[in-house]
């Protein structure tokens, strides 16, 4: 992997809720200049802007993604040959994980497993956001509560 991996320009992917197997595409516009990443883009839950940084060298990155006027999530993932993955938090109020990818780099392939995969727990992904990301089970504000709103068809109210 290369500077090269982290290519900038339209990108495609998806996010779970929770431990819901259901996925929720995006579309992002993503820019990667020496370490810093930025961009924007939509899902479900409203258009969004994102910046965070990355390392060609690891393959790791990070950012915010910040809904307008809204909440933030944040995420943390790994690139690998078929985009990249992680996971994303909202405070102690919710979890996912993650897949994207640039849009045309094995659109096919990655679309298959945008159908079939039962993300996280088939990708041991559950246990990485378990640990990058313990889940509070007792909180003041549950989520659709104060502006943090899940997407639509996601289970509503404190964690389990």
């Amino acid at each position: 992997m290369s500077a090269a991996d982290f290519s900038s320009g339209p990108w495609t992917g998806f996010f779970t809720y929770n431990r819901n197997p259901r996925k929720w595409g995006m579309d992002l516009s993503l820019s990667f200049e020496n370490g810093r990443m930025t961009g924007e883009g939509h899902d479900s839950v409203g258009s969004f802007v994102i910046a965070g940084a990355y390392d060609a060298s690891s393959k790791e990155c990070h950012w915010t993604k910040t809904y307008v006027g809204a909440h933030d999530v944040f995420y943390k993932g790994f690139r690998e040959g078929k985009g990249i993955w992680g996971t994303w938090v909202i405070a102690s109020y919710a979890r996912g994980g993650f897949h994207i990818w640039p849009k045309g780099a094995n659109d096919g392939e990655n679309a298959a497993e945008y159908e079939e995969q039962l993300m996280p727990e088939k990708l041991g992904v559950a246990e990485v956001i378990e640990a990058d990301f313990p889940l509070v089970t007792s909180v003041a504000m549950p989520i659709g509560s104060g502006g943090i709103s899940p997407p639509p068809g996601a289970a509503t109210g404190t964690a389990d």
